[in-house]
């Protein structure tokens, strides 16, 4: 690994970085983004249950809202009824809102430096490609100019190298970062449709709680 890295020239540096990068935003998402910590199953029923007599005291309140990202949108219904226990439907509507966009902000955390991560490491690659090619040509240039047949031949194989080894980690980091974002992507969209869904039928649930 170390004879590519120095065969491929100080450009592929960038791209070492812009891998780690990549990599730490994979598994943080990949952490982030479990099914457990936002919308656990059977969460939306076991919260119903919870109030069907009345709205539950505060600290109940509270540990539904550290239980997971769909608990917190729930539970900021709840804290209107406790502040207010003839909120309109509006008001209720409106925590639920709030509380869902706050979420969808998490959710969506670090996919846009994901998809730069994607964008970017092609024009990495090319960059150092270019730098290749710039090594290829000088290693043809004599004292007079460009003379066929008379370059270095190490300088050349060096430019090669340079050029070929940055294009193809560029490619290898990019695709990659492109199909893990667009997974991600597609599994917050899921994830908010759920939130969404589940607020909605919690919001019904609310109304029957107010005095």
């Amino acid at each position: 690994m170390l004879s590519i890295i120095q065969a491929a020239g100080w450009p592929i540096w960038t791209l070492i970085v812009c891998s780690v990068v990549g990599l730490a935003l994979v598994i943080e998402r990949a952490w982030s983004l479990r099914t457990t910590r936002i919308v656990p199953p059977r969460l939306l029923e076991e919260a119903v249950e919870a109030s069907r007599d009345g709205v539950p005291p505060p600290a109940i309140v509270d540990q539904l809202a550290d239980n997971s990202m769909l608990g917190a949108v729930l539970a900021s219904g709840l804290r209107v009824l406790h502040h207010n226990p003839q909120a309109s439907e509006a008001e209720l509507r409106s925590a639920l809102e709030g509380a869902g966009r706050l979420a969808a902000a998490q959710l969506q955390r670090y996919l846009g430096a994901l998809a730069t991560v994607a964008s970017t490491a092609p024009l990495l690659g090319l960059l150092g490609t270019v730098i290749g090619m710039i090594e290829i040509f000088g290693s043809q240039a004599g004292p007079g100019g460009l003379m066929p047949g008379g370059g270095n031949p190490a300088q050349l194989a060096h430019g090669i190298s340079v050029a070929l080894y940055n294009t193809a980690f560029g490619l290898m980091i990019a695709i990659p970062a492109l199909i893990f974002w667009r997974y991600y992507r597609a599994r917050v969209d899921g994830f908010l449709l759920q939130l969404e869904v589940a607020a909605e039928a919690f919001l019904h649930h609310l109304l029957t709680l107010r005095r």
